[in-house]
């Protein structure tokens, strides 16, 4: 079985697990960092592991929920189970499972599977950005005056800082939007908008969108143009970066305005 493949049916699985659970009902607790989490995302990620070493044993394994396993100078896989718990655990269907590879220190297969929404995304390095089976692109917009530019979440924007950069972007832009987590960056992959930008990400968070936005001809960094650091793969432990995706054509403009 190749990479591909295995990340594909791993997103199956997180479908199935996280789809079984969907309800406002689900049981959820409240981490050390504040976060929450439900029963289904420490299930898919425990299923998830188990398929990855029946397949490559002599890969790392890097999750939200279990943190590192294995050697991580070996190729490793980084999962999120459900990238967006806030919204699955109260009923609205943006919501994903992120798997992504990693070998020699570049992301090399992300697949992101939205399952209530019906949208499987997929890349491998140099064959292209898929969704449902259709290949898509990022958008030819090259003006900020004619392109929509989303927030995960205007409110965390303003906790870091971000204020005067975010104002600057929304009036110069010819919409803005805020569509949270895997979602804003994969309405990128595919054209619908141009910019999406978080403050404050985790490597799993960002793992799979960085190969599907860049294999769709997209770019990423961080807000100072800076890849997203490899030292926060290492451990679950070193926090979080800034992340920034666009179509490419805007990505110097929304760089300069958010570096600042």
């Amino acid at each position: 079985m190749d990479e591909l493949a295995l990340a594909k049916e791993l997103a199956e699985i997180g479908a199935e697990i996280s789809m079984r659970h969907y309800s406002p009902e689900v049981h959820t607790s409240v981490k050390k960092d504040g976060s929450i989490v439900t029963i289904a995302d420490r299930e898919i990620e425990k299923a998830m592991r188990r398929r990855i070493n029946e397949v490559f044993p002599d890969h790392a394994i890097l999750g939200e929920e279990g943190g590192l396993e294995g050697d991580p100078s070996s190729p490793m896989w980084i999962l999120d189970p459900i990238d967006g718990t806030n919204n699955y655990a109260s009923g609205i269907p943006v919501f994903g499972n992120l798997i992504a590879l990693r070998v020699e220190g570049r992301m090399e297969v992300g697949v992101i599977n939205a399952p209530a929404l019906g949208e499987l995304y997929e890349a491998a390095r140099g064959g292209g950005a898929f969704m449902n089976g259709q290949r898509i692109q990022v958008s030819e917009i090259s003006s900020m005056t004619e392109a929509t530019v989303c927030f995960g979440s205007y409110k965390r924007m303003l906790k870091r800082g971000y204020r005067e950069q975010v104002e600057n972007l929304v009036l110069s832009s010819r919409r803005d939007r805020s569509f949270g987590d895997f979602w804003g960056h994969m309405l990128v992959a595919r054209g619908a908008v141009e910019a999406m930008a978080e403050p404050n990400l985790n490597i799993w968070d960002v793992a799979a969108v960085e190969v599907i936005v860049e294999e769709a001809g997209g770019k990423t960094s961080g807000f100072g143009g800076e890849h997203y650091p490899e030292s926060r793969v290492l451990t679950r432990d070193q926090g979080e970066g800034s992340f920034l995706s666009t179509n490419g054509a805007l990505h110097d403009e929304m760089v300069r305005v958010l570096g600042k």
